[in-house]
């Protein structure tokens, strides 16, 4: 039985769990997230995607959050249905992070909403500040392990980023991206699909 499967099984259970843990302080709500980050297990994984119910702007169902992720600025995140964020990640919300939904984030993703301001070479880097610019993640993504993915991207629907890649434009929708800076690998089309083409073409993106 797949996840969404199990979640629709015992939603009703869950969302009166849900319903119960609202009543909650939000503060102390972020403090057991951040407490039980390290911890994993089944009663773990439900406990957390409670919380995040609680924490987040938007969380829809069957959302699978591992142990060691570290979601900061949790409040501004909007995360759909069906989405699985793997050990080890790094996320920053603070400049607003939007994932729709069938969205699959391996181990060791990072995420950045924001950047350094670093235009005054009369003044240290780390005094200037930052830069706040949302991330999107549309649905049918997958970001492939230890991939960076940088403040201000769109990933269109149906992409795949490559394990190691980092990404700092606009991702076009059907496509493979890998490298540092990423670019078009493949496109997904369903003629590359099914093996009508010569599966040896590699669009290049400049």
């Amino acid at each position: 039985m797949r996840g969404r499967d199990k979640f629709k099984k015992y939603k009703k259970i869950i969302d009166g769990l849900t319903y119960i843990n609202s009543k909650l302080p939000k503060k102390l709500n972020k403090v057991l997230f951040n407490a039980i980050r390290p911890l994993d297990g089944k009663i773990v994984m439900l406990t957390r995607y409670i919380l995040m119910k609680n924490l987040a702007k938007q969380c829809g169902d069957n959302v699978s959050i591992h142990s060691n992720v570290y979601l900061n600025n949790v409040e501004n995140a909007s995360i759909g249905n069906n989405v699985s964020i793997h050990p080890m990640c790094y996320i920053e919300c603070l400049g607003e992070l939007s994932i729709s939904d069938n969205v699959s984030i391996a181990h060791g993703v990072t995420i950045m909403t924001t950047e350094h301001k670093h235009s005054d070479v009369e003044s240290d880097i780390n005094s200037q500040g930052v830069y706040l610019d949302s991330v999107k993640v549309q649905e049918n993504v997958w970001i492939g392990a230890k991939a960076t993915i940088l403040s201000g991207v769109t990933i269109s629907s149906g992409s795949i980023v490559a394990a190691g890649a980092v990404v700092n434009n606009f991702i076009q929708p059907n496509v493979i991206v890998g490298g540092v800076p990423e670019k078009i690998l493949k496109f997904r089309t369903e003629d590359y699909a099914s093996g009508k083409v010569d599966k040896e073409l590699v669009h290049s993106h400049i």
